[in-house]
């Protein structure tokens, strides 16, 4: 019979992401059939899957450490912030509605019935799945039909792991708490603890260990130290994008916009030793050494284009171009470029149209129906071949479209200006592809590592496994999955 078992944590961001993409490889490596899950995620890090819809970021990661590709049924409820009042809801890797927290908390208990369809779904086909919460089960506030932690754990009988982030401080009250406060039947499905993130020599934390099984009658199962090697894998939460910090290269900035999407898209780039990159965070300047600017992908394009004039970044790139500088839009970027977006039926907020950038010759108008696909492409200043995804509403249309950015299936795909140092593309995942990225680069005058970027992934994930196995008691762990 299929067994399950859910690392919750005792706060967002404590690395329960990370810690089942390693427990899903250290299980794979013992023979066992795994799968990912996540009843309920809020990202807007999302990956397009092979039944044709979108998941998370970190479930994809997941996927890929149980060698697997990604399904919708990993994910069944995603969530994705507009605006800071409401976000698109996903169920089961669709589109459902767009709600304000309110009304979403009035909805909720009505997608337990999706979550554990999809759940049972994954049981029927394999050995083992691990489970990861959401925030917090401390959050009890939010327990009343809860489906992200245990009111999932309750009504799939799931057991629990429970993992403190030791590098925020205050891990005892963390995990004490967290059973203080919890009711006493949620408690009851805790089957242990684990200590995340430790910096320094973890026998420092021999006596707080003790004191938190004390405390609270789990079992602990070890403490993590910190994982140096984790920015070489796609993060989810744009809180955790990091960059080598690097003196020289051509030097890439990119937006750290307020609705920031599908941000995983510059990770290759940051792994390439012959380029620097920067995120440009809010109430920074353009720096005056920039080579190329990227606009990345956003889940409120104009909604981002305000943020972006009110950092007086719009003049920083305009100012830039002037100076012979490179601009990339991906997606919302794209559409960011163009003279203006028009969203007439308030798609992605109040109905409206705002003003472009005007870099690229083409007007974007918002449609409801949203394209998720993969896609094999080619390049069209380069003539290289690629895979990678769209995902997006709005379609863009204007005479820079004559000049396009790639060929999909025979037809243009994206726009760039006259020079060719404006280039706009829908395509995600595009820098993952080697080839692509050797291209790509080249046309900037660099040339690339020969790595794979799927290869380091791989390697990573097998070095996160080891890392768990190191110093957790994975097998003691892992039997506690019924």
């Amino acid at each position: 019979m299929t067994k399950s078992l859910m690392i919750q944590g005792t706060g967002s961001n404590v690395g329960k992401s990370m810690l089942v993409a390693g427990l899903c490889r250290a299980a794979v490596r013992r023979g066992l059939s795994v799968a990912p899950f996540k009843p309920q995620n809020m990202s807007n890090n999302a990956a397009v899957t092979t039944d044709g819809g979108e998941i998370g970021r970190a479930q994809a990661l997941q996927a890929k450490a149980c060698g697997l590709d990604a399904h919708t049924d990993m994910n069944p409820v995603l969530l994705k912030p507009e605006t800071d009042v409401g976000s698109q809801v996903v169920v089961q890797g669709k589109r459902m509605a767009t709600v304000k927290a309110r009304d979403y908390a009035v909805m909720k208990p009505t997608l337990m019935a999706s979550v554990l369809d999809s759940f049972n779904r994954l049981k029927s086909q394999y050995d083992l799945v691990l489970v990861e919460g959401a925030g917090s089960p401390a959050e009890v506030n939010l327990r009343t039909g809860d489906i992200a932690n245990m009111g999932f754990a309750r009504a799939a009988d799931v057991p629990v792991i429970l993992a403190g982030d030791i590098d925020r401080g205050g891990v005892i009250a963390q995990l004490v708490g967290t059973q203080a406060v919890i009711d006493a039947d949620d408690a009851a499905m805790i089957a242990g603890f684990v200590i995340n993130r430790f910096r320094g020599d973890p026998r420092l934390f021999d006596d707080g260990y003790a004191m938190i099984e004390q405390h609270t009658g789990w079992r602990g199962f070890g403490v993590v130290p910190w994982f140096s090697d984790a920015w070489k894998l796609p993060a989810e939460d744009a809180l955790d994008i990091a960059t080598p910090v690097r003196s020289k290269g051509l030097h890439i900035v990119c937006f750290k916009l307020s609705r920031i999407a599908n941000f995983d898209d510059l990770d290759p780039l940051a792994q390439e030793p012959g380029v620097r990159l920067t995120m440009l965070h809010e109430g920074q300047a353009l720096p005056a050494d920039t080579d190329v600017v990227i606009i990345p992908g956003s889940k409120s394009t104009r909604g981002d284009l305000a943020f972006l004039r009110a950092q007086g970044w719009d003049e920083d790139v305009r100012a830039h171009y002037r100076r012979g500088g490179h601009v990339l839009g991906i997606c919302g970027g794209f559409q960011m470029l163009g003279h203006f977006v028009d969203d007439p039926d308030g798609i992605e907020g109040a109905a409206g149209r705002t003003d472009g950038l005007g870099l690229l010759d083409v007007e974007t108008v918002m449609t409801g129906d949203k394209r998720l696909s993969t896609v094999a492409a080619v390049h069209a200043p380069s003539g290289q071949r690629f895979d990678g995804y769209e995902i997006h509403i709005g379609r863009s249309e204007g005479p820079d479209r004559a000049r396009p950015f790639a060929q999909v299936a025979g037809q243009d795909e994206g726009a760039i200006n006259a020079d060719g140092r404006v280039s706009g593309s829908y395509l995600h995942g595009m820098f993952a592809d080697d080839g692509f990225r050797r291209a790509w680069l080249a046309g900037l005058n660099v040339t690339a590592s020969q790595g794979s970027y799927s290869t380091t992934v791989e390697a990573t994930l097998d070095s996160l496994a080891d890392h768990l196995e190191a110093h957790l008691d994975v097998s003691a762990l892992l039997a506690c999955a019924r």
